[in-house]
C-alpha cells in the first residue's frame, strides 16, 4: 500500500490508469505487411537535409506498404522551441513531395485519431504510466542533488567505470516509500528514475532492419523518465507514444543505436510489444581524404534552405536522396527513364551500413537529368517561380519574353537525348543570357574560336551577313554556310585539311564558330540555327553589325 501512497503523493491529479489509455488508443487495423512510421522532429527551426533524408525513408516505407506516415512533434525541451518551426517542417516536407497521413497540421492543429501529436500536450499520459511503474516498484523518486551527481561521476571516472546511476551509485533506488514520502513532504526536489532490471552479464540480441543482427549488453542504468519539471525524457515519451500510436517501424539516425538497449528495456518493462528498428546511416561528406558528418556549422548544403536558394527542383533533391538511400536506384532510373520516382521500391536492407555520402557534384548530375526530362512549360514555370524570389532581373526578362523563353527551354528537348544544360535554376542566367538583347548588349567580352583572331572573325561576318538567309530550313541554311565558307578558302574535308593545313584558311566549323561568336559571344552553345531562329532575323542582323563595329 505504501507504494500506492507514494505514487498518489507524486501524482495526485492522475486519475487514469494505463489500461484507460490502451483502450483509448486501440490497435490499428492494417492490411498485412503495412507499416506505420513517423517523423518526429523537435521544433527548433533549423531544417537539416538529414531530416528530409530520414523522413523520405520513413514516408516511402509507409506509403509503399499501404501503411501510415505521421508527424509527431517532440517538444519536451521547450526552451529550444522556435515559433513557426512546426509549420516550417510541414511546408518543407510538402515541398519535397511528402505529406503526412496523420499528425500535426500546424502549430496548434492536427488530424488523426491517435493524438495529441505534440508531446507537450501528452503530459498526463506519461505521468499515468510513470505512476503505474512506481506502484509496481519499477520506478522511484531520486533526490540526488547536482553536487551529488557531479561527485558520483568524478568517482566513477577516477575508477574508470561507466558514468551513470546504477548499482551502488543509485543511492535512492532502495529508499523505502515512507522515507521517500517524508523527503517529498519536506520539499526536497526529485526526478523519477526507472528501476532497471538489467544485468550487465546478459546480452540482448536484436535484428536491425538496416544493420542486421546486433547484440548488446542489457541496460543497467536507472535512467530518468520524468524530469524535475514534470515532463518526460525523450526515452520514456517515445516508447509510450510509439506504442499508443501504433508505430510498427522506428526509422531514425544511427546516432540512436547506442540508446537501443534502453529503449528495448523500456518497451519490455512497460509491457509493450517492441517495434522494428531501422537505424539509417548519417549523411556524410568528403573532407579531404576522410568522411565526416554533414555539419550545420561548416556546410551550407546541410540546410534545406540551401536547395531552394540555389534553385534545385524538389524532384532533383528527392531523386538524389533516393540514390544514396539505395544505390540500385540509379540503375532503376536508367531502366525506367520516364517513370515516377514513387514507383521505385525502397528497401531498408539495401541501405548503406557505413554512411550516406552526400556529393553536390553528383546531385548536380542527377538534377540535370531530371530537368532535361521536364517539358519546356514546366521548366519555364519552375524557373520563373524561383527567379521571382532570387533573380528579379531574369524574372522580368523571361516573363516579358515568355514565348521566346519557352522556346529557349525547349531547345533539343524532344529528341531521344535531351540537352542537359543546367542542374539548378541559379545556373540558367549564365547559360541563356545572350538570348536577351538587354543582357547581350551589356556584355563586352567575346569568346572566339580557337586560334582565330577578332580581325579574321570580322572578315567572315562581313561577307557572311550579305549571303545569310533567315527564311530557310536548317539543312539548307547549313549547306549555304558551307558553300560560303568554301568560297572564302575554308574546307569541309577534314582529311585534306589534316594532310595540308596550309592549303586552307581552316575548316567550315571555324566559319560557323565565328558566326556563333557574333551571335552569342560564346564558343559553346546549343544548335546555332535554332538560336538564330529563336532570336529572330532582326536581332541576328543587328548582332552582326554590332560585332563588326566592336
Amino acid at each position: 500500500m505504501s507504494l500506492q501512497q507514494l505514487a498518489e503523493l507524486i501524482f495526485p491529479d492522475v486519475t487514469k490508469t494505463p489500461e484507460d489509455y490502451l483502450k483509448a488508443y486501440p490497435k490499428r487495423i492494417l492490411k498485412e505487411g503495412a507499416k506505420v512510421t513517423r517523423y518526429a522532429p523537435s521544433p527548433t527551426g533549423f531544417q537539416h537535409i538529414g531530416g528530409v533524408f530520414a523522413a523520405l525513408v520513413s514516408e516511402r516505407i509507409a506509403v509503399q506498404s499501404g501503411g501510415v506516415f505521421y508527424l509527431r512533434v517532440e517538444d519536451t525541451d521547450q526552451k529550444r522551441e522556435v515559433e513557426g518551426a512546426i509549420e516550417g517542417t510541414i511546408a518543407t516536407m510538402h515541398n519535397f513531395g511528402m505529406d503526412f497521413d496523420e499528425g500535426m497540421t500546424g502549430e496548434t492543429t492536427s488530424k488523426g485519431n491517435y493524438g495529441p501529436y505534440r508531446q507537450s500536450e501528452r503530459a498526463e499520459i506519461y505521468k499515468t504510466f510513470a505512476k503505474d511503474l512506481i506502484i509496481k516498484g519499477l520506478a522511484y523518486p531520486c533526490f540526488m542533488t547536482s553536487e551529488e551527481l557531479e561527485a558520483m561521476r568524478d568517482k566513477q571516472v577516477a575508477a574508470k567505470l561507466t558514468p551513470g546511476c546504477y548499482g551502488e551509485y543509485a543511492i535512492y533506488r532502495d529508499l523505502s516509500p515512507e522515507a521517500a514520502m517524508e523527503k517529498i513532504k519536506a520539499g526536497e526536489q526529485y526526478i523519477i528514475r526507472l528501476k532497471s532490471p538489467g544485468n550487465a552479464e546478459n546480452r540482448v540480441n536484436f535484428v536491425d532492419l538496416i544493420k542486421g543482427e546486433t547484440s548488446f549488453p542489457e541496460n543497467i542504468q536507472d535512467i530518468v523518465i520524468i524530469k524535475a519539471d514534470g515532463l518526460p525524457t525523450y526515452h520514456f515519451a517515445h516508447a509510450i507514444d510509439d506504442h499508443l500510436m501504433g508505430t510498427t517501424s522506428v526509422i531514425r539516425g544511427e546516432e540512436w543505436l547506442s540508446s537501443l538497449p534502453i529503449h528495448v528495456q523500456l518497451f519490455d518493462v512497460l509491457g509493450f510489444e517492441r517495434p522494428e528498428y531501422a537505424h539509417i546511416p548519417n549523411v556524410m561528406k568528403l573532407d579531404g581524404d576522410s568522411k565526416r558528418k554533414l555539419s550545420k556549422r561548416k556546410d551550407p548544403e546541410s540546410a534545406v534552405s540551401y536547395y531552394k536558394e540555389e534553385g534545385y527542383p524538389k524532384a532533383s533533391v528527392v531523386e538524389y536522396l533516393l540514390n544514396i538511400i539505395n544505390s540500385a536506384f540509379e540503375e532503376w532510373r536508367m531502366e525506367n527513364p520516364t517513370a515516377d520516382y514513387h514507383d521505385y521500391p525502397v528497401a531498408l536492407d539495401k541501405m548503406s551500413k557505413s554512411g550516406a555520402l552526400f556529393d553536390l557534384v553528383k546531385l548536380n548530375d542527377v538534377s540535370k537529368d531530371v530537368i532535361s526530362k521536364m517539358p519546356a512549360e514546366e521548366v519555364y514555370n519552375l524557373y520563373t517561380e524561383w527567379a521571382k524570389e532570387y533573380d528579379k532581373v531574369m524574372y522580368d526578362l523571361v516573363t516579358k519574353h515568355e514565348a521566346m523563353s519557352k522556346e529557349i527551354f525547349n531547345i533539343d528537348k524532344e529528341g531521344p537525348k535531351p540537352r542537359k544544360d543546367f542542374g539548378k535554376w541559379s545556373e540558367v542566367k549564365e547559360k541563356i543570357c545572350y538570348f536577351y538583347d538587354e543582357l547581350f548588349n551589356a556584355e563586352t567580352e567575346v569568346e572566339l574560336p580557337k586560334n582565330m583572331t577578332l580581325e579574321t572573325a570580322k572578315e567572315i561576318i562581313s561577307s557572311y551577313k550579305e549571303v545569310y538567309n533567315f527564311n530557310t530550313d536548317q539543312e539548307t541554311w547549313f549547306n549555304e554556310l558551307k558553300e560560303h565558307a568554301i568560297s572564302l578558302g575554308y574546307t569541309a574535308d577534314r582529311k585534306a585539311f589534316k594532310k595540308d593545313p596550309t592549303a586552307f584558311k581552316g575548316m567550315v566549323s571555324d566559319v560557323a564558330g565565328a558566326v556563333r561568336s557574333a551571335i552569342s559571344h560564346r564558343t559553346n552553345t546549343p544548335d546555332l540555327y535554332t538560336i538564330m531562329q529563336i532570336i529572330g532575323e532582326e536581332a541576328v542582323r543587328a548582332r552582326f553589325e554590332a560585332f563588326l563595329n566592336n
